[in-house]
């Protein structure tokens, strides 16, 4: 008498049916999980280049109307203050780059005048909304960051973060 061994087709199937019902439940979280990790990511890059401006503009790199009071830099410039490598930098060279885990960033100086004090806005926008991200955040020389969750752009008038 020879006895089989082995599984039969339907007790693989149920097995396949079962790995596919866990896979459904946990990627939309690891989903989430993402989203949530990049947005936690850019907020804490839009802290670090509202530090960085700050001390750029301390350091004086750039002086265009030479009133002693240093403007604000581009992310670049944070990048590479000096434009040689030779000064330590005040944001990572990814960041200085304009782009990091799934949120493009971009800064915009403003250089001072004799009667105008020196600004900057920095904005960060996930790259594939919905995917990347859902928040979009605002920083200027305040250093109060700022954002929005409808899609829409965040501004100096969003909420703050807290």
């Amino acid at each position: 008498m020879k006895k089989n061994t082995g599984f039969t087709l339907i007790e693989l199937m149920i097995v396949v049916a079962i790995i596919a019902i866990i896979a459904a439940i946990a990627i939309p979280n690891l989903l989430r999980s993402r989203m949530s990790a990049n947005e936690a990511s850019a907020a804490g890059a839009m802290r670090t280049i509202s530090t960085g401006e700050a001390s750029f503009q301390a350091a004086c790199f750039i002086d265009t109307n030479a009133d002693g009071l240093g403007d604000y830099g581009t992310l670049a410039q944070l990048a590479d203050p000096d434009g040689a490598g030779a000064t330590p930098p005040f944001i990572d060279q990814v960041l200085g780059a304009g782009t990091k885990q799934g949120y493009t960033f971009a800064a915009v100086p403003v250089n001072g005048t004799a009667a105008v004090s020196p600004t900057y806005a920095c904005t960060a926008v996930p790259q594939s909304p919905g995917r990347s991200g859902y928040r979009q955040y605002f920083v200027n020389e305040t250093g109060v960051i700022r954002f929005t969750a409808d899609g829409t752009a965040a501004t100096a008038a969003s909420n703050p973060l807290n």
